[in-house]
């Protein structure tokens, strides 16, 4: 949709004038001769940005200005004067005024600050809704947490996110590694600055290197830039490193020295650059058997190891299944447009598994099951956790995991086939959104 302008001018021909200009450049304008007959406009439908001049009789630019922010305070207001100077600039900024262009006035001027202008308020829709998204995810009301365990996991996160110490959080694949990082991101005063989260696995040791600590131009071949590496792009902020376990000694041996002197040397470089970081690493690995088995550095472990963190497995804490299946449910429904329960049965069935995959394997087998439901109800079949159930769909090679998304490529598969590789007609046969069908396409490799 076009953006929409509101002008005001008790001169016609100049709010005629005004709209021309904008209108040229794509927007959608409209025309005021006054305040009062502003407000009413906005009354019957909002607008992006006004533009109003500054003298007009009954209520001036300044009052309309006052009123608007009363009544709309995220609304951009931009003044028309023919008296521009410092003194009024300044009471135009002080009453909350986002700028003010002089007549006569430069086309090209009004539309560069109309630019700005919307693109302030898009910024503050999205840093908004980014606010709402993180406060949603990571709010103590919102995290789901009824064993024993988990609440006293929450607790002991309400301690430790204020402070700069380093923590390891060891636990099985799939127990929320992450998701505990952002949370003592998120509840630690370094909430407004950068989240970085490498995963250490997923680079070869001289990448990672290079990952981590950046690289001066001309430090390697196709070093054709430097680069800031993540302890940089993290400053003031907090750095996870995942899969911790996987790296090298050799590399290990680098980061002990980043830890023990708050400095980090560019891969090409000569001189240090000192980091405010606070280090978060994670494994599934029992890294105390690393280091009696030669892989991993004992004193690295000291230095990762102040604040120590165990996550159990979901099998463990099984109060935590069916109230994480519903909260899955609702966040997986709402983007796939679906109403849909869990019958009986079927949360017997999420009772029973084993979870081998721990919450992110429920969280596949919910978003799995709101794809593949017939009705409202989601049934044992829909969750594909029975191997009984996966064999005739998919051969019986691999892991349980691997059975039940080949059991899902294939229903999608055949959804796009009979399709003929219409996406949005695939997913209305799926009775799921597009970007759903989209979401796991990307996922399972389609």
């Amino acid at each position: 949709m076009k953006p929409r302008i509101l002008i005001v001018d008790d001169e016609e021909r100049m709010a005629s004038v005004v709209a021309m200009a904008l209108g040229r450049a794509g927007y959608e304008c409209e025309t005021c001769n006054g305040g009062a007959a502003a407000l009413a406009a906005l009354a019957e439908r909002s607008a992006d940005v006004v533009v109003t001049d500054w003298k007009m009789p009954q209520m001036d630019g300044i009052d309309l200005l006052r009123q608007l922010h009363v009544r709309q305070p995220g609304l951009p207001v931009i003044l028309l004067t023919a008296h521009g100077s410092v003194p009024s600039a300044v009471a135009a900024m002080r009453e909350g005024a986002f700028d003010y262009v002089t007549k006569p006035f430069d086309n090209d001027e009004l539309r560069a600050v109309v630019a700005r202008a919307l693109d302030m308020t898009r910024l503050e829709r999205e840093n908004r809704y980014l606010r709402q998204e993180v406060a949603s995810r990571y709010a103590p009301e919102a995290m789901v947490a009824e064993s024993p365990r988990s609440k006293e996991l929450l607790m002991l996160l309400r301690r430790v996110a204020p402070s700069r110490s380093t923590v390891l959080i060891q636990g099985e694949s799939g127990t929320g590694k992450e998701l505990v990082a952002r949370l003592l991101h998120y509840w630690s005063e370094r909430v407004g600055q950068p989240f970085v989260a490498v995963n250490c696995k997923a680079f070869a040791e001289g990448v990672l290197e290079s990952e981590l600590f950046g690289h001066e131009r001309g430090a390697f071949t196709g070093a054709i830039t430097a680069r800031t590496g993540c302890f940089e792009r993290a400053s003031s902020g907090t750095l996870f490193l995942d899969e911790i376990g996987e790296t090298s000694p050799d590399f290990q041996a680098k980061l002990l020295r980043v830890l023990q002197d708050g400095e980090v040397l560019r891969v090409g470089a000569t001189q240090s650059r000192s980091v405010d970081v606070r280090l978060v690493a994670a494994t599934n690995r029992v890294l105390r058997e690393e280091i009696a088995a030669g892989r991993f550095r004992e004193d690295l472990f000291f230095r990762l190891n102040v604040i120590p963190i165990h996550l159990a497995p979901l099998r463990e804490r099984r109060e935590d299944i069916l109230p994480l299946a519903h909260h899955f449910l609702d966040r997986h429904t709402a983007e796939a447009g679906r109403r849909l329960h869990l019958a009986p049965e079927a949360e017997q069935v999420l009772l029973a598994h084993a979870w081998p995959g721990n919450v992110r394997e429920l969280e596949n087998a919910i978003e799995r099951a709101v794809v593949l439901a017939r009705s409202d109800a989601i049934t044992p079949e829909d969750l594909l956790l029975e191997q009984g159930l996966v064999a005739p769909a998919t051969s019986t090679d691999g892991t349980l995991q691997e059975s039940l998304d080949r059991a899902a490529a294939a229903r999608i598969r055949a959804a796009l086939e009979a399709a003929q590789g219409q996406r949005g007609e695939a997913a209305r046969v799926l009775g799921i959104e597009r970007t759903t069908l989209y979401r796991m396409m990307k996922r399972l490799g389609l």
